[in-house]
């Protein structure tokens, strides 16, 4: 199974959810996704015009690589440790939840897509996030039972619910051995949520370490947009924080993550674990997120795709595609190890 059978599989499931198209801008006038936005559910698409989707990939294309070749021939080394791991590459499966968004059981059920995720990411070396969705409850946890059947490799992510679920979700994650929990606190404006009665809410710095005092694992923020939202998580005890505007899905008009990426490397590099997602689509994407000082970044959307068009097995081929493209950008930009990668590889 190639990556292209995998593509052209998911594009003939998610007719009419997903173009899967080669490139994934989220363009208001030509993508089905994003037709979807007005009058209908969001699907995979960004909320409202768009724009924050979009803006997430046009930021990542203003950014030019320095092509630097000449110097001893060496084998980049793609691997790092992240929350005490040893991983085969700094990429990373999105939290991206919620089968019915993108097609329905007709395509892939919630636990099988799951299940492709986390056992993918981890046959590819790397790690698997498992987020939360309104079918999620504590009686029905698709993602945790991913993670437990793949040993434990794996991170759980809540959505910001009340205290008491999200600390039961926390303990059940300890007690199947998770690699780290955390909360997306941009779920905070979901409407999927809001539409089945789930409420979510806004957490303030004491509700953050409430929750990061209720677990011994690494304990990750989730939807940090702002050198303020930053601080604010450390302040709270985080181990990690995430930039990111939720692929778009959540606030119009937000700038696009590698537009407030350097600003937040800036106030925060050194005092906490920084990845990034949004608009990661290749390895040359995740070079210039590195580039601009994440650890490690998240993919989401086209891990939607490879794991309804291949399942786990496509999932794992996704993974060792981006980390081969990743290796090739950096031998062309003078980067034998992750460390190499600096702003100085940029135009």
């Amino acid at each position: 199974m190639s990556l292209e059978d995998i593509r052209n599989k998911a594009r003939e499931k998610l007719k009419g959810v997903c173009g899967v198209y080669k490139i994934c801008d989220g363009d208001p006038m030509g993508r089905i996704c994003q037709g979807q936005s007005y009058g209908r559910p969001i699907g995979i698409g960004g909320i409202g015009s768009g724009a924050s989707f979009a803006n997430n990939i046009k930021a990542l294309e203003k950014i030019r690589l320095k092509m630097r070749l000449i110097g001893p021939q060496f084998e980049p080394d793609t691997s790092m440790t992240l929350f005490g791991k040893p991983i085969t590459m700094p990429i990373l499966g999105g939290s991206v939840s919620g089968v019915n968004s993108f097609g329905g059981e007709n395509v892939i059920t919630e636990k099988e897509f799951c299940r492709a995720v986390v056992i993918g990411c981890k046959a590819a070396g790397t790690i698997g996030f498992r987020g939360d969705t309104y079918t999620y409850s504590l009686d029905e946890t698709p993602g945790l039972d991913a993670i437990h059947e793949a040993g434990g490799w794996g991170v759980k992510i809540s959505k910001p619910r009340e205290q008491s679920v999200m600390i039961e979700f926390f303990k059940r994650a300890e007690q199947i051995g998770c690699i780290a929990v955390g909360t997306d606190v941009e779920g905070c404006g979901s409407s999927i949520m809001a539409k089945y009665n789930k409420p979510v809410f806004r957490k303030s710095v004491e509700d953050l370490r409430e929750l990061v005092s209720c677990t011994s694992l690494p304990f990750i923020v989730k939807g940090i947009m702002t050198v303020e939202d930053a601080i604010a998580s450390i302040e709270a005890g985080a181990s990690a924080i995430v930039v990111s505007n939720h692929g778009g899905r959540v606030l119009d008009h937000t700038p696009g993550t590698a537009e407030v990426l350097p600003e937040i490397v800036d106030e925060v590099k050194g005092k906490v674990t920084i990845l990034a997602d949004g608009g990661v689509r290749t390895g040359f994407d995740v070079l210039k997120m590195l580039a601009l000082g994440a650890d490690a970044v998240l993919i989401g959307r086209d891990i939607v795709r490879a794991a309804v068009g291949g399942g786990s097995d496509g999932v794992r081929i996704h993974f060792e595609y981006l980390q081969k493209i990743l290796r090739r950008a950096m031998l062309m930009t003078d980067c034998p190890t992750l460390k190499d990668i600096t702003p100085d590889i940029l135009c």
